[in-house]
Parts: structure tokens; C-alpha cells; sequence
């Protein structure tokens, strides 16, 4: 039992991590650290918020500061990415610090902090948004036709992945788990059946972010989205997995009827993805919404749920999500029912 003037391991532990980052201010940035604190959302991914001069900042880490799982970026590499986007006039924090070894707090970098809002739940209902919602499908498309764009020959080594790689893994991802999911099992089947052409066969591949989607885009209600966060999933391979992913039923948050994100229509999105260079084969996209179906349930119900279950993401948050697998199911059904 601890006693009460001991402190507990978990304050000990959040008072050494403050310290480090205090060390990192003064040392990059010429002043101590304030309000620091975690920011919420991300169940895959640490952000904390802070003020150094004046100004704020946001350290993104791995969970506890551990190395990158083998379906995530290296920090670093994470921030090369952000860099090169930034670049290319993409809306991006900037990276203002990458973490070296001696900070003692793991794989991490700063960035900038933006104000804005990611929570779909308000971006999609609260009226201080009604005047740019409109214009959310035509942001995305542009900010997708410019990503797709970047020179990936000037970027650290990334990961490729195709249609048919992607199917496979998940497939082996639900197979390892051993639980009968018939509809998964039919969706696969029709993936199968439909698999695009490889990308390599007519075009180069490209950069794609990989987690393009509600939730990951941050908005104002004065200019519409102003931030592309998230980037730990970033891989060379097809566009059209990104036109395809924010599309899926689960991002639309109970907005069915405006299939981008639960604000907007595909046509918007993909006529500004036409009009700034990009090509858009809507039939591969339509796959790419399918097959992001089957892998959003694949995670709810196998991945989220066996880290659970493992004792290594005890959250709550990670042990409920299962349950979603059951929307999935029922969206795959409407999708290959052509009732979508």
C-alpha cells in the first residue's frame, strides 16, 4: 500500500516525462514549458499540447514512448513526410523538432499547434460549421490531387501496398483469430473476385496518407480544413485507396446520405480532384470503399479487441470498440447489395 506522502509511480513517471519535455523547450526553444497536457483522441497515437515562448506546440509520440509497431511510420520518417507535404502547400503542422535518443522520451517530434476542430460528432452537427461543411468534399479532393503529386523519389523509404497485398492481410488477420464471421467472409470472396488491376501496370505509385477520413482532417469554421493530421499509416501505392477510405459508411458518423466523410458527395470530391491534376477511376474507388469496410470490421473485431484482451491497451476504448464490427457487417451487406 503507498503511503500518503509517497508519490505513485504513474505521477513519478508523468512528472520525469514533464521534465524532459521542459529540457527540450529550453534547449530548442530558449524558454521552460507550460500547460502541458495530453490532448484527447488518437488511440493509436500520444499528443501533447503545450505553451514554450509564447507560443503553443504538440509533441506526437508513441504510446509510452515505445518504438513503432510494424504497421506505423518511425517517427522520424513520419516527419520527413509531414515536412514534404508542407512543401507542397499542403495543409500541415509544421515540424519544428524531431526527438533525438538523449531526450529520453522515445520516438517523437514537435509541431506547430493549429486551432481547429477534428470531432466529427461537432464538425457534422453543431451550426458554427453549416458555412463550410458545403465545401468539404471540394477541400479534400484538392488536398488528396495535391498529396498524390509529391515527388516520392525525394522521401525516406515507405512501406508499398496494393489492393490485393491489403486483402491478403487482413484475410490472414481474421484467419489467425479463428471466429466465424460470414459476412466478412462473403466480402472477401467479392474482393476477390473484383480485385483492380495492379497500380504498377499503369502508373506510377504514389504517396498516399493511408488514414484519409473524418476524424483526421481538422476544420475551422471560418475556412473549412485547415490541417491533415495523422500520418503514421503513410505508404507509396494507389490514389484511389485514399479517395476510397474517407468514403467508408463508418466515417459518416449516422449521415449516410453524403457519402464523403458525412458531408459531402462523391461527385464534389472527385470533380476537385479532377480539376487539380489528379485521375480518378471511380470503379477502383468504389473497391477501395469495400475493401476499407471489411478492414475497419477486421480491426473492430480482431485487432482492437485481441490488444484488449492481451492486457497491452487495457482503455476502455480499445476493449468496447469491438462491437463496431457488427455496423461493418451490415454496411458490407448494403454495399454489395448495391444499396449504398
Amino acid at each position: 500500500m503507498t503511503h500518503p506522502t509517497e508519490k505513485s509511480p504513474e505521477k513519478t513517471q508523468a512528472e520525469a516525462f514533464a521534465s524532459r519535455i521542459d529540457a527540450i523547450c529550453r534547449s530548442q526553444f530558449g524558454a521552460p514549458v507550460s500547460n502541458l497536457k495530453r490532448l484527447s483522441g488518437g488511440a493509436s497515437q500520444e499528443s501533447w499540447q503545450y505553451i514554450c515562448d509564447g507560443r503553443a506546440y504538440v509533441l506526437r509520440r508513441n504510446p509510452h514512448g515505445q518504438n513503432a509497431s510494424t504497421n506505423a511510420l518511425p517517427k522520424a520518417t513520419e516527419a520527413a513526410v509531414l515536412e514534404a507535404a508542407a512543401a507542397a502547400g499542403i495543409a500541415v503542422p509544421r515540424v519544428s523538432y524531431i526527438c533525438a535518443p538523449s531526450d529520453e522520451i522515445g520516438e517523437a517530434y514537435v509541431m506547430e499547434f493549429i486551432e481547429g476542430e477534428t470531432i466529427a460528432r461537432k464538425i457534422l452537427r453543431d451550426a458554427e460549421f453549416d458555412a463550410v461543411r458545403p465545401n468539404l468534399a471540394h477541400q479534400c479532393g484538392e488536398v488528396l490531387a495535391q498529396l498524390h503529386q509529391i515527388d516520392v523519389s525525394a522521401l525516406p523509404e515507405l512501406p508499398y501496398s496494393d489492393a490485393a497485398g491489403e486483402l491478403e492481410k487482413y484475410k490472414g488477420f481474421l484467419h489467425q483469430h479463428k471466429q466465424p464471421h460470414p459476412v466478412f467472409e462473403l466480402a472477401i470472396k467479392w474482393l476477390s473476385d473484383n480485385l483492380p488491376p495492379d497500380i504498377r501496370a499503369s502508373r506510377a505509385p504514389v504517396l498516399v496518407h493511408g488514414d484519409f477520413r473524418n476524424g483526421n482532417i481538422m476544420v475551422s469554421p471560418e475556412d473549412g480544413l485547415v490541417a491533415l493530421l495523422d500520418w503514421e499509416l503513410t505508404h507509396i501505392g494507389d490514389p484511389m485507396e485514399d479517395l476510397g477510405w474517407p468514403c467508408v459508411p463508418s466515417w459518416r458518423f449516422g449521415q449516410h446520405h453524403l457519402p464523403v466523410g458525412g458531408f459531402g458527395q462523391r461527385e464534389a470530391f472527385y470533380a476537385a480532384y479532377r480539376a487539380n491534376g489528379g485521375e480518378v477511376d471511380e470503379s477502383s474507388a468504389r473497391f477501395w470503399e469495400i475493401l476499407g469496410t471489411l478492414k475497419w470490421g477486421i480491426m473492430c473485431a480482431v485487432l482492437m479487441s485481441s490488444t484488449f484482451e492481451s492486457g497491452a491497451d487495457a482503455s476502455v476504448e480499445r476493449g468496447s470498440i469491438g462491437r463496431r464490427s457488427s455496423e461493418t457487417e451490415i454496411d458490407l451487406l448494403r454495399m454489395l447489395l448495391e444499396q449504398d
